[in-house]
C-alpha cells in the first residue's frame, strides 16, 4: 500500500500534513496545571547534568546546509519520490508537533525545571522541522507551518499519556534514524538524498529528549506501577503497531535504502526495547513468531481497509467495517500477548551507543 495522497504541489504537501489517520502524526495539548506540579527533585543530580548538556547545545551548528547540499539532490523514480516525500512530510509534522507541544507547555508553566526543559526541546524540534521543510522547499513543496499550527486538529492527552507516548516516540525516533544512518554508512551508494547524512547527530537530540521524559517518570514512580503498567503496555503496542503498518506503506523507500521493511522494524524494536528498560517495567516480545504474525495481520488488514475506502459505496463501507473490526480484534490479541518483566536499573540515564 503506497501513500494515499500524491504530492505534486505545495497544496498536496500541506493537505498531507493536515491529514489525520490512525498512523499519521498528531498535534497534542495537555493539562498544563498538572505539568506545572511535576517534581524532579529525587533525580536532581541526573537532571542537572542533562540540563547542562542541553545548554551546551552540541548541535547548535549542525542543521546548516552546506553549498553542495543542493547539488547532491538527484532525480528519483516517481514511486520512490512519492514515498520519500510522504516520509518527509510525516517527519516534519511529527517534529513540528513536538515543537508546538513543548513550546506551549513552556508558556503555560512556572515550574523552573519544566520551563527550562521545554524551552530546550522546543528549540531542538524547531531546528529539525525547519531542516526538513528546507528539503521540501527544494521540490517547491514547503509546508506552511504557521497555518498548520492554527488549523490542524489537536488531541488532548493527560500528562502521563504524553510521557509514555512522547518518550516512546523520541526513543523510537532515535532507533529509526540511527538504523538508517548505520545502513547507509555501510552502503553509501544507497544514500539517494543528502538529508540522511545528518541523521546521526540529529537522532542524538531525539535520544536526549527521551532521557528527559525517562527522568520525569522515574522521579514519579507511581507512573510506572499499578494500573499504569497497563497504559504503558497499550502505548508500546500502539506505537510499534503504528510503525509497522506505516513503514509497509513505503516499500520503494526501504528498497532504495537497502532495507526490508519488516526486518528494519524488528531491528528498531530491539533497540527501542533495550533502551526502554531504563524506565518501563515491561517490554514486548517482538521476536516471538505469534507477535510478528499479529503485526503482519494488522498490515494486511490496513491494506484491505484502504482498498475498501477506495472502492466506496455501500459495499466499500461494509468492507471497511468488517476489516476495521478484525483490526481491533488483532490489536487486542497483541495487547494481551505475554510481556517480559524486568527490574529498573539504579542509574536512569543511558548513552546513545547504537
Amino acid at each position: 500500500m503506497s501513500p494515499q495522497i500524491v504530492v505534486d504541489s505545495a497544496e498536496d504537501a500541506n493537505r498531507l500534513a493536515h491529514t489525520s489517520t490512525l498512523i499519521s502524526p498528531r498535534f497534542y495539548t495537555t493539562d498544563f496545571a498538572a505539568m506545572n506540579r511535576i517534581d524532579v527533585s529525587s533525580v536532581r543530580k541526573e537532571w542537572d547534568q542533562m540540563m547542562s548538556e542541553y545548554e551546551g547545545d552540541n548541535n547548535h551548528d549542525h542543521f546548516q546546509r552546506p553549498p553542495e547540499f543542493a547539488s547532491e539532490i538527484h532525480d528519483m523514480d516517481p514511486a520512490l519520490k512519492q514515498e520519500f516525500l510522504d516520509f518527509l512530510v510525516s517527519s516534519l509534522t511529527s517534529e513540528f508537533s513536538g515543537q508546538i507541544l513543548y513550546n506551549e507547555i513552556r508558556k503555560q508553566v512556572d515550574n523552573p525545571d519544566i520551563k527550562q526543559l521545554m524551552s530546550f526541546m522546543a528549540r531542538d524540534e524547531s531546528r529539525h522541522a525547519g531542516f526538513i521543510n528546507q528539503s521540501l522547499r527544494d521540490y517547491g513543496l514547503a509546508v506552511d507551518l504557521g497555518n498548520l499550527k492554527k488549523t490542524k486538529a489537536y488531541t488532548y492527552f493527560k500528562p502521563k499519556y504524553i510521557f509514555y507516548a512522547t518518550y516512546l516516540s523520541e526513543k523510537i525516533g532515535y532507533a529509526r534514524y540511527i538504523t538508517i544512518y548505520r545502513q547507509l554508512e555501510r552502503n553509501p551508494d544507497q544514500r539517494f538524498h543528502p538529508i540522511f547524512k545528518w541523521f546521526e547527530r540529529w537522532c542524538n537530540d531525539e535520544f536526549r529528549h527521551g532521557e528527559s521524559f525517562a527522568l520525569i517518570m522515574r522521579a514519579n514512580p507511581k507512573l510506572l506501577s499499578g494500573l499504569n503498567v497497563y497504559w504503558i503496555r497499550f502505548f508500546l503496542v500502539a506505537v510499534y503497531a503504528t510503525m509497522y503498518v506505516r513503514d509497509h506503506t513505503r516499500p520503494e523507500l526501504h528498497i532504495a535504502l537497502g532495507l526490508d521493511p519488516a526486518q528494519y522494524d524488528y531491528t528498531v524494536f530491539r533497540i527501542t526495547t533495550e533502551i526502554t528498560k531504563q524506565v518501563f517495567p515491561i517490554s514486548l516480545d517482538t521476536d516471538h513468531p505469534s507477535f510478528r504474525a499479529g503485526l503482519e495481520r494488522l498490515h494486511l488488514l490496513s491494506d484491505r481497509i484502504a482498498a475498501a475506502k477506495k472502492q466506496g459505496g455501500v459495499f466499500g463501507l461494509l468492507k471497511q467495517g468488517v476489516w476495521a473490526t478484525a483490526a481491533v480484534a488483532t490489536f487486542a490479541r497483541l495487547y494481551f500477548f505475554p510481556v517480559k518483566h524486568h527490574a529498573l536499573p539504579q542509574q536512569i540515564r543511558m548513552v546513545p551507543a547504537w
